[in-house]
């Protein structure tokens, strides 16, 4: 049921794309061509996620992956108006998305590529609040970190000690929670995981590794007011502008898996 009205949505959104003719990113894009297509959208999306609320993540970060290659929590005036690539090529995902096992000065620059900054890497990273991993994105921290079955020095020795509970040297299977206890509320708890060297990437142990995001980390793990809701809004809208295509370029997608 949550896939199908899901796809409903997808198929709306072409619609009323292929009706529209913008020439750019903006908030209410499709104002004159379907007022009501945002209002249609955010219910759906609000009545999947209160059935399933373990989709906030992936949903989430479909939209990263997306703008990277070619909510209950946080909320920001989305811009519309995107059109759909005409090349679609998987390898480009290998070489273009923010690996979890990077360190602070491969995804520093790798983001930087993208028009997008220390601070948006750091606020971007909080995403890892709601959501699950598969064991192999992390278990090289677990059983053998430098090729001598030894476990990641920068990551919590009672942390790994919970982890081996859960994923086997080999295991290809088992999800784990990224923020343990609360992996489906989008929350700042995540810093507070990362500073306590809890984070399950080696990419949220990063953040530790230069003062252009652990300032960041500290900042949101010490303090009850906290501006990672207003930061998290500003630094994807920022993303959702990177190589967008728009007005007459790219495509409107018959079936969204592949070009026309």
């Amino acid at each position: 049921m949550a896939a199908s009205k899901i796809s409903a949505v997808w198929l709306l959104l072409a619609l009323v794309i292929a009706m529209a003719n913008g020439q750019g990113l903006k908030v209410g894009f499709y104002v004159k061509t379907c007022p009501s297509v945002e209002s249609i959208v955010k219910k759906t999306i609000d009545d999947v996620i209160a059935v399933s609320p373990s989709l906030g993540g992936p949903l989430l970060r479909m939209h990263f992956h997306d703008c990277f290659v070619r909510l209950k929590g946080p909320s920001w005036n989305v811009e519309t108006g995107r059109r759909d690539g005409r090349v679609s090529i998987s390898n480009e995902a290998l070489t273009n998305l923010p690996s979890p096992f990077s360190n602070i000065t491969t995804l520093i620059q790798g983001w930087q590529r993208k028009g997008l900054t220390p601070k948006d890497l750091v606020v971007l990273s909080g995403s890892h609040t709601i959501g699950t991993s598969h064991c192999p994105a992390f278990t090289n921290r677990l059983y053998n970190f430098t090729g001598k079955g030894d476990t990641d020095p920068s990551l919590d020795s009672n942390y790994i000690a919970e982890l081996k509970k859960k994923c086997a040297p080999n295991d290809q299977t088992t999800l784990v929670e990224m923020d343990p206890g609360s992996f489906k509320t989008f929350d700042k708890n995540y810093y507070a995981l990362v500073r306590k060297r809890r984070g399950l990437f080696q990419s949220d142990s990063a953040l530790l590794n230069s003062s252009k995001t652990r300032i960041y980390v500290r900042h949101q793990a010490e303090h009850f007011k906290s501006s990672f809701f207003e930061d998290f809004g500003n630094s994807m809208v920022k993303m959702g502008r990177i190589e967008v295509l728009t007005g007459s370029a790219g495509e409107i997608r018959k079936v969204c898996g592949r070009v026309n």
